[in-house]
């Protein structure tokens, strides 16, 4: 039996990976869940960078081994979604591994995006395990500016507030009247 070195720093490294991912996930998915469907059984997630020009977003991934017909990928105005597997070689001879430090199994990233970007005019680049994708800003829409009525609020607490008093008014009367209809039977 070979024994393996301890390697703490490569542990560390790959802890703060998973809790970036976690994190996230927590802050961004809410945003993106709804547009892309989660894989199940994922595996791993592969690493990516995120790059901002004046006129685009540039995604890279990361994912060594993967064919591009094996990748998933769809793009939205606010988020890209990176999937697929990878599948482990079959060794026809009777060779062991001792280690290991190879992915797979299924993947998936959901990367949001900082801005919203034409998602139909996405150029893509896949080479050497790197995928590139080039995402042209979309201009940006001068929002319209809106009123928020606060007395909504007040008159609404106001409707609930007179519709408890009417249920209650309501109550007490058929209280009222049911001990009246008691006293009355028990005078009989």
């Amino acid at each position: 039996m070979s024994l393996i070195p301890w390697q703490p720093l490569r542990e560390l490294d790959h802890l703060r990976q998973q809790i970036n991912h976690l994190f996230d996930d927590m802050v961004h998915s809410r945003r993106t869940e709804s547009r892309f469907s989660k894989k199940e059984n994922i595996t791993w997630m592969p690493t990516i960078e995120l790059q901002e020009t004046d006129a685009d977003i540039i995604v890279k991934a990361e994912v060594p081994g993967i064919d591009a017909k094996d990748l998933d990928v769809h793009i939205s105005k606010d988020a890209v979604s990176i999937a697929g597997e990878h599948q482990e070689e079959k060794h026809t001879e009777n060779k062991a591994f001792v280690h290991s430090e190879f992915r797979y199994g299924q993947f998936q990233r959901i990367v949001p995006l900082p801005v919203s970007v034409k998602h139909e005019q996405v150029k893509a680049e896949f080479k050497d395990g790197i995928l590139t994708l080039i995402l042209p800003k979309a201009e940006e829409v001068d929002s319209d500016v809106v009123k928020v009525d606060l007395t909504l609020q007040e008159r609404a607490r106001e409707a609930m507030t007179q519709q408890r008093q009417h249920e209650e008014h309501i109550q007490q009367t058929m209280h009222t009247r049911t001990m009246a209809e008691l006293k009355n039977q028990t005078r009989r």
